[in-house]
């Protein structure tokens, strides 16, 4: 429990009680010293329709506003700085003031004990701006709620207003994520590069990256070069394909990191396969390669578990993915496995799972692996079927949990930005209960798609995006927005706190920023867009 009392920042603001108020009151568990919760629970409404998205746990509105002109300065020290000099590069060309970094400042980024996990407190005056977290991670979210505070491109003046306000916020759960299958339609950095800054707007701290599948290979590995000149030459509908190099892999990571967004990378096994298969005769039981694979099928390929190379290949493939990636977690996928006879798919599973413990990374996998006999204790599952579980994907799940891991829920039907937004429209897929509104991407809850799975056995939620149907980014934000808004606010705000008419009318100003910043989205009904 968390007991936060009023304070006096360098800069000398006076913070008076109904601040206190509105900056103190956590979230969960939290308690301001000798106010009674019902006042404090009065002062501190829920965010209402306003523009910021996710919507903030608290927000109080207060009067006046902050100007930003050429004399505002940005103070961001010592940890802070990285996150002050990301907020003056955007700030600078949407403004065009100068907005020096120096030891004082009119905008002040503090990094301080004190603040849960992934919060951060904000607080706007006619004085000036404070934002403060417990590490530069919440620090960067935290501006991320100052930028839907701001205008969203300049009106061609240097004087740009932020209404006076007081946020106290923190996620829902740790992990809050989205995926983009690069397999079955290559895209180069740029484009990667492009949606990680989506997705930062939106406080999603996690992008999965879908590297390997049937219709390509997209990641360099030392001593298997056939991997990329074989199996990355080929995608969907029988395009040219692609792949990243070593050196841009880390670039990506790289990247996604200066943005708090860690990358999950991920090659499906031992199904999902034939790109490699392809690229190495002998990784086939039968020692010949198949073809290059151009359509959109699944549950046909598997890797051979009883072949010696099968497993110098994934100890090389997983060792080298490990050390290029700083994040904690390694996908294997799982999925699928339809051609690998069930005996095997245990054996394979319990052995890859080892090779990951190897590299001091924790394995990820689709929920299928909770039919394994043997997984490294605290696996992670995610789920990829409906909010109402078809037979046995629940107990798979609850297998998992029961083991020690944790689920990251991404239910099809509800989670999976490839569904279409209408039937007969050219891009996307409709296998998973499409037509995917916004509403319900929107109106579900993580902790109650499981039985006996809840809150606390949730990682987070992840909104993946299958490339079967499209190959363009115009198209790939197009299918992403604005459902992936409102999977984020899932992930972040409080279940008891959502409500989608509030939802609706944020989405409906958000749009502005969509509009400033270039990226395609789907004017969805339901929504009062303007």
């Amino acid at each position: 429990m968390r007991t936060v009392m009023a304070f006096k920042h360098r800069v000398g603001w006076y913070v008076p009680l109904a601040v206190v108020l509105a900056t103190a009151v956590p979230v969960a568990g939290a308690t301001i010293s000798g106010f009674d919760e019902n006042v404090a629970a009065q002062a501190l409404a829920p965010m209402a329709a306003r523009t910021v998205v996710p919507a903030p746990v608290f927000r109080v509105q207060g009067t006046g506003s902050f100007t930003l002109d050429k004399s505002t300065a940005v103070d961001a020290r010592d940890e802070a700085a990285p996150v002050g000099e990301y907020l003056v590069n955007l700030l600078r060309p949407a403004t065009g003031l100068p907005l020096p970094m120096s030891g004082v400042g009119d905008i002040e980024l503090v990094v301080e004990p004190g603040h849960p996990p992934g919060g951060y407190d904000l607080r706007v005056s006619p004085s000036g701006i404070w934002i403060a977290a417990d590490d530069a991670a919440g620090l960067f979210l935290g501006v991320q709620t100052l930028r839907q505070l701001l205008p969203p491109a300049s009106t061609g003046t240097t004087r740009f207003g932020v209404a006076s306000t007081t946020i106290s916020d923190q996620p829902r759960f740790s992990y809050r994520g989205a995926m983009l299958d690069v397999a079955r339609h290559f895209f180069p950095v740029s484009v990667v590069k492009r949606y990680i800054d989506d997705i930062a707007l939106l406080k999603l701290n996690v992008l999965h990256l879908h590297l390997a599948d049937d219709q390509g290979w997209r990641i360099a590995i030392d001593g298997w070069p056939r991997l990329t000149s074989i199996g990355g030459s080929s995608e969907v509908g029988g395009g040219t394909g692609g792949f990243y190099t070593q050196a841009q892999y880390r670039d990506i990571v790289a990247y996604a990191a200066s943005r708090y967004i860690t990358i999950v990378p991920e090659i499906d096994m031992p199904g999902h396969t034939n790109a490699a298969l392809a690229s190495y005769p002998a990784l086939n039981c039968s020692g010949v390669a198949p073809p290059l694979y151009h359509g959109t099928s699944v549950g046909f390929s598997s890797l051979c578990v009883d072949k010696s190379i099968t497993w110098t290949f994934l100890t090389d493939v997983l060792t080298q993915l490990a050390a290029l990636t700083p994040g904690p977690w390694l996908h294997v996928g799982g999925d699928e496995s339809a051609a690998t006879p069930l005996n095997d798919y245990y054996r394979f599973v319990a052995r890859v799972g080892t090779i990951v413990a190897g590299t001091g990374k924790t394995m990820i996998g689709w929920h299928d692996i909770g039919r394994s006999l043997s997984l490294p204790k605290g696996t992670i599952g995610e789920y990829w079927d409906f909010t109402t579980p078809r037979p046995g994907s629940g107990a798979l799940s609850r297998s998992l949990v029961k083991r020690g891991g944790k689920l990251i829920m991404a239910p099809a039907n509800v989670a999976y930005l490839d569904q279409k937004y209408a039937l007969g429209e050219n891009i996307g897929t409709q296998w998973a209960q499409a037509p995917l509104t916004i509403q319900e991407s929107y109106g579900w809850d993580p902790a109650t798609v499981v039985s006996g799975v809840g809150e606390e056995q949730i990682l987070g939620v992840e909104a993946p995006l299958w490339s079967e149907t499209f190959s363009t980014l115009s198209q790939l934000e197009y299918l992403a927005f604005p459902r992936i808004v409102a999977i984020a606010e899932v992930g972040w705000t409080p279940q008891k706190d959502r409500h989608f008419k509030d939802f609706a009318s944020r989405l409906a100003s958000f749009a502005n920023y969509l509009q400033a910043l270039g990226i395609n989205y789907k004017r969805t009904p339901g929504v009062p867009w303007h």
